[in-house]
């Protein structure tokens, strides 16, 4: 139940509370970030678990700040074209994603996003929460059901993985396979590996001067022209004119 469908009564006392007092409670959450952004993609607050994830001591420190400031520069991109993208009417629903702990070691989360309004009801900001998949319980979920292919994925997204060896590993059909990760994930596992090579690529072409069939040899891609053609159509723009743009 939203806090909009609660009685008229309830709706009055919860409305009576200061706003700070409600975004302490995020702090119990260990498990999920939280945060809240302008509409120019500063922080305007952040949960505990947000300030660990990104080193930050303390919330004062996060303050006024855009991912820019904390994240590697093709995940930062993702992250503001994703705020933009929310601004302007788009909702981000549970995507699954890998991101860059600490210690540099890549992890799955899923990360959902909104638009925040102001009484007027223009968009004035946004707000998001993203899970680490692999201390929260909503593996239970019918994530469970591919834990095995999932960390399989992980671990080698920019080798050759044939399907059917991950159907192997949950003991069941590739078709079988395939329906649980459209249930689980919304998309088969061919297009998450096409996914996460993507994204794999787009931090080579931040972090080195490779050229870009190399880019796509070393992300898994074969086809140095496939590869593009994924890229444009995944970005809206080519290899090219990415690393380009970021630099």
């Amino acid at each position: 139940m939203s806090l909009f469908s609660l009685p008229e009564q309830s709706n009055a006392f919860l409305q009576s509370m200061p706003a700070a007092q409600w975004l302490k409670m995020y702090d119990l959450l260990t498990d999920v970030l939280v945060w809240v952004k302008d509409s120019h993609s500063r922080i305007q607050y952040a949960n505990r678990a947000f300030l660990e994830h990104t080193g930050l001591g303390a919330l004062e420190q996060a303050l006024g700040k855009t991912d820019d400031n904390f994240a590697p520069r093709h995940i930062a991109r993702q992250f503001l074209a994703d705020d933009q993208k929310v601004l302007e009417g788009e909702m981000i629903n549970d995507r699954l994603e890998m991101n860059v702990l600490r210690s540099g070691e890549l992890h799955w989360f899923t990360t959902s996003k909104r638009a925040l309004f102001d009484f007027n009801g223009q968009r004035v900001g946004t707000c998001g929460i993203s899970r680490h998949l692999h201390k929260t319980s909503i593996m239970l979920g019918p994530l469970a059901s591919i834990e095995k292919p999932l960390e399989h994925i992980r671990r080698n997204f920019t080798q050759p993985i044939p399907i059917n060896a991950l159907a192997e590993l949950c003991h069941v059909s590739v078709s079988a396979l395939e329906r649980r990760f459209r249930k689980a994930l919304g998309k088969t596992p061919k297009q998450l590996i096409n996914q996460l090579r993507l994204d794999n690529a787009r931090r080579l072409l931040v972090e080195t001067d490779l050229p870009v069939y190399l880019v796509a040899e070393q992300c898994g891609f074969s086809d140095a022209n496939y590869f593009s053609r994924q890229f444009l159509a995944e970005y809206g723009e080519s290899p090219s004119s990415f690393r380009q743009g970021v630099r």
